[in-house]
């Protein structure tokens, strides 16, 4: 009896190969290749193995072959046993009394692209005697048939028994293969994102002021990169990792499996700290900088105010040391020590004492005393006389002059007072005038920009009287100047009362007269700067109060939809890609608001009196958005999984929707501990506020939330709801199937996994499973006991 054949259906010939033997023969098609025998385009090995005759077992199809047998199996006539084709001898000479009749199976002659079943009176346990007996005789013993015909009954029923193992670990296998898949995928894209966030929250963090304008500004521009490039796909990220972990616990459950427990520092709850984290030193980082600008743009217009003014006073102060520094009142000749001198001299000229001695001399000597020379004494007498008589005709002279020349000092000195009292205000103003007309001016709205234009009117409305006061003033300086002239009267220099001299004056005013359009200028520019920011802020609110209540309106549509019980979850799933669709196709929207928004803050435009929506609520709810509707869409994908899996009618999910909605009072679609608590409370649970209850609760919180995120999702209410209407595969079931595979032994060897299940799957049992260590191991044997168990979790690999 043979131990294994293996038949090769080539294009040209069927090759017949024994065990350890690959060169037993090979036999041209000839008279074979006709038509309902063979239907093979391409070489295909197919095994039907099985140990000797009385070892109990059947024999087994391959992978490749049991995954046409349903098919084979279908498309089977009925076999006619005493029609088999006569034995195939090989061409070489061997041990004639070890070959064994080979027959065909006869196949439907429509059945395209499938090779006939090759089976053999030792892989179907025939006796030769049996056999024999049945060909060539007209009335076959009936024995015979029935035994032959059990035997091909066997042959299927083994086949079938190997068949289900095999499909059986195959389903499990690839259902965990996906599984590792998906926790290999959430494992390096939450370390991705935690790397990325960990990178990113200490550039947020990072205050440190910078020294310009150009430079802050800057620093914006890279925050405004960070906001539309760098983070969007972060947040795509963010709601993908949520799905796949939420699809990953779905099926870990639907497939009996333990919850997945990411690695330390990697739970969808760390991932959400840090974001908040992030969204938190975003937040504060984007009004820091808008408070750094506007603090360097006050910076900028105080030094450049303290230029101008300090400018202004050093102009003033030019000269004034020289100035106070001369000693001119060494030198100077007053009018009041001329008019004193003239006093004592006249007091002199008063007392003519010695005019009456001189008379009385000359008049004795001449007549009392007759004196010889009277003649020259009288003469000499006479002669001092009319000069003395002269003297006080100049002095009377000079005292009138000196008293004119008085009244006219008098009268200057009142001008050069009265044009100091006038002009040292005057040039105060003009001084004010300048400044104001310079000064730098900082505004955020066109209400402020026409207040300066209104007091800029205003003082220019006051410049033909300060040019007439101007004039009057220069007109006093020019009458005092005139009555010098007029009088001859040389004055000793500057005003003594002031050092604004007329030149100061009029070289001040033609100063203003410049600056005055110069701000017009100015004014009109920052107007039109005003009145486009306020255009900037109409279109920016415009388009915000349309986007903002839209992205609203969508959050609580959705909100709607998960929570309705209207038409099956396939409706519900449609209706919400509607709704993605519709949400992804009103991206343009937030683009034209994020240009105008550059706009805004390349103007350094910092507030809006239009709208109560700004970019960062607009950002925000967008995100929030784009991550509500993928996850609602993945909390639908996953309720249809589980339906399908545990056979839940949709009746059945509309009561659980509506029990599930009745305790979620706040319609935030998930239940808290003391919502989840009454809902159990309801069922008959025994929960209550005690030892016992919450001891019972918290096993039972541990189960619907494995990962101790605090709400009880819709996904895991259903499957706690029908947990116990489930089919899944037990380890237990696995270990048998293994155990099938491996001929009743409690090991397998890797060339059983091969020829058993796929090339893919094979090697991953390889890989995975732990020698075998049982008493009766061989070398090579693998423990699949062990394997089976960690596949469900209850033991590691």
């Amino acid at each position: 009896m043979l131990a294994w054949e293996f038949w090769e259906l080539k294009s040209t010939s069927l090759k017949v190969a024994r065990f350890g033997d690959p060169c037993f023969g090979e036999i041209p098609w000839g008279p074979l290749a006709r038509p309902g025998y063979f239907r093979a385009s391409r070489p295909h090995w197919l095994s039907l193995s099985g140990p000797c005759q009385g070892s109990g077992s059947s024999p087994r199809l391959n992978s490749e072959s049991r995954a046409k047998l349903p098919k084979l199996k279908k498309d089977l006539l009925g076999v006619n046993m005493l029609a088999l084709p006569e034995c195939l001898v090989p061409p070489r000479e061997r041990n004639l009394s070890s070959i064994l009749p080979l027959g065909l199976l006869h196949v439907r002659e429509d059945l395209e692209g499938f090779p006939a079943v090759p089976l053999t009176s030792a892989s179907l346990f025939l006796p030769l005697s049996s056999c024999a007996d049945i060909v060539g005789t007209l009335r076959p013993d009936e024995k015979a048939i029935m035994t032959y015909v059990s035997c091909f009954y066997h042959a299927f029923s083994g086949a079938q028994k190997a068949e289900t193992a095999a499909n059986r670990i195959c389903k499990v296998l690839a259902v965990n293969q996906e599984n590792e898949h998906l926790m290999e995928d959430y494992e390096k894209l939450a370390s991705d994102l935690l790397e990325w966030i960990q990178r990113t929250i200490p550039w947020l963090e990072n205050r440190v002021p910078q020294k310009t304008m150009q430079e802050m500004q800057q620093k914006l521009e890279d925050f405004r990169d960070y906001r539309r490039v760098h983070k969007p796909p972060k947040v795509q990220e963010k709601c993908q990792l949520e799905i796949n972990f939420n699809t990953l616990q779905t099926k870990l459950r639907l497939s009996n499996r333990p919850a997945f427990m990411p690695s330390e520092g990697r739970m969808v709850s760390d991932i959400n700290n840090g974001w908040q984290r992030l969204e938190q030193a975003e937040k504060g980082f984007e009004e820091w900088q808008l408070n750094e600008i506007r603090r360097l743009e006050r910076l900028d217009h105080l030094a450049l105010k303290f230029r101008q003014k300090a400018s202004i006073h050093e102009a003033w102060t030019e000269g004034k040391e020289a100035m106070l520094k001369q000693k001119d009142y060494e030198t100077a000749t007053l009018w009041t020590k001329a008019d004193q001198k003239h006093e004592a001299f006249e007091s002199d000229c008063g007392s003519p004492t010695v005019l009456r001695q001189i008379a009385a001399i000359a008049q004795s000597s001449s007549i009392e005393l007759d004196y010889y020379d009277s003649p020259s004494v009288n003469a000499r007498c006479q002669k001092i006389c009319d000069q003395w008589d002269s003297l006080g005709s100049l002095t009377h002279t000079r005292r009138e002059a000196l008293e004119k020349t008085e009244k006219q000092l008098e009268t200057i000195d009142q001008l050069h007072l009265e044009y100091a009292k006038r002009a040292a205000p005057f040039n105060n103003w003009m001084e004010s005038a300048m400044e104001d007309l310079q000064d730098m001016f900082i505004v955020h709205t066109i209400e402020e920009i026409e207040g300066l234009i209104a007091a800029h009117d205003q003082f220019k409305s006051t410049l033909p009287d300060a040019d007439r006061e101007r004039e009057a003033i220069l007109g006093i300086q020019s009458e005092a100047q005139k009555i010098a002239d007029y009088n001859n009267i040389k004055l000793s220099g500057n005003n003594p009362y002031t050092s604004v001299t007329p030149q100061i004056i009029n070289s001040k005013w033609e100063r203003v007269q410049q600056l005055v359009p110069k701000r017009d200028s100015a004014l009109q520019d920052e107007q039109s700067k005003q009145q486009s920011n306020e255009r900037l802020r109409r279109q920016f609110a415009s388009q915000a109060n349309i986007v903002g209540p839209w992205i609203q309106t969508k959050m609580e549509e959705i909100g709607r939809i998960s929570i309705e019980m209207n038409g099956t979850l396939e409706d519900q799933l449609n209706h919400l890609k509607q709704y993605e669709l519709n949400i992804v196709e009103y991206k343009p929207n937030i683009d034209v608001l994020e240009q105008q928004h550059q706009l805004i803050q390349e103007a350094l435009i910092f507030d809006n009196k239009h709208t109560n929506y700004t970019m960062e609520h607009i950002r925000v709810g967008w995100e929030q958005l784009l991550t509500t509707i993928a996850r609602t869409i993945n909390e639908v994908e996953n309720q249809i999984l589980t339906r399908d899996a545990k056979g839940i009618s949709q009746e059945q999910m509309q009561e659980f929707r509506a029990s599930f909605n009745h305790f979620d009072k706040d319609h935030g679609g998930s239940l808290g501990p003391e919502e989840f608590k009454a809902c159990l409370i309801s069922l008959g649970y025994d929960v209550e506020n005690d030892r016992q209850g919450d001891a019972e609760f918290n096993r039972i919180m541990s189960v619907v939330d494995p990962n101790n995120s605090g709400v009880v999702t819709f996904q895991a209410f259903i499957d706690f709801m029908s947990r116990e209407t489930t089919d899944t595969d037990t380890a237990d079931q696995v270990i048998a199937s293994f155990k099938v595979l491996a001929g009743d032994k409690n090991y397998i060897t890797a060339e059983e996994l091969r020829r058993e299940l796929p090339p893919d799957q094979a090697e991953y049992c390889i890989a995975r499973m732990a020698p075998y260590q049982g008493p009766d191991t061989i070398p090579g044997a693998l423990d699949y006991k062990s394997f089976s168990t960690a596949l469900y979790g209850e033991s590691d690999l």
